[in-house]
């Protein structure tokens, strides 16, 4: 489980002006709560959280000068174009206690090639203590045949971590692959046979007429 540590600094400007300025000045607008605690509005260096959330759940021990808090991110606002983080919402979490959270399952093992491997759900909820929230879970599809699925209930659990999500419910799939159907094509009649079948051709109507006169 990595634990990270960044400074913050506290907001005192809010709204979208604001928000704009601080993210202008390479900063991350970002509230913390929970635990009964007043929402703290502050913001964090974009490229220090840029790099700590790339690993998932990861835990963000916040430095405010006069106290830190121990959190976890909750929700993620990103630039539907640039990508960049625009906001994130931070939750206070404390060290002995357990949370649910989504993990990514990575699944692994030689399966049967002749189906297409779909991955129906790429997390799945576990309760866990906050300081051993695994970054993945591993799911062994070996042998996993066309057809077949693996769920929930299939994926390997650490020690002391609980499975939330519906054990039933379904994480790969392998689809039966399609069979493609052949569709005959018709053989171009040779040279010959086509001069035949012009010279036994019916006359057209104007040629028809030619005849009668």
């Amino acid at each position: 489980m990595a634990e990270i540590s960044i400074k913050g600094t506290m907001r005192t400007e809010f709204g979208k002006g604001a928000a704009r300025k601080t993210r202008r000045e390479g900063l991350v607008p970002a509230v913390i709560y929970g635990h009964g605690e007043t929402p703290t509005h502050i913001s964090l260096p974009a490229r220090e959280v840029g790099v700590a959330i790339k690993t998932a759940n990861v835990l963000l021990d916040i430095d405010l000068g006069s106290k830190t808090e121990l959190t976890l991110p909750k929700s993620i606002v990103r630039n539907a174009l640039k990508g960049n983080i625009e906001h994130i919402d931070l939750v206070i979490v404390r060290r002995g206690e357990r949370v649910k959270v989504q993990v990514p399952v990575h699944a692994s093992g030689d399966f049967d090639r002749e189906g297409i491997l779909e991955h129906v759900h790429n997390t799945i909820e576990v309760e866990a203590p906050v300081t051993s929230i695994p970054e993945f879970l591993a799911l062994d599809i070996t042998g996993l045949a066309a057809g077949d699925s693996k769920y929930a209930a299939d994926v390997q659990l650490p020690e002391g971590i609980t499975l939330v999500s519906d054990p039933k419910m379904v994480v790969i799939h392998l689809s039966v692959r399609a069979a493609v159907e052949e569709v005959p094509v018709a053989a171009a009649p040779a040279e010959g046979e086509a001069a035949a079948a012009t010279d036994g051709a019916t006359p057209a109507a104007g040629e028809a007429k030619e005849e009668k006169k």
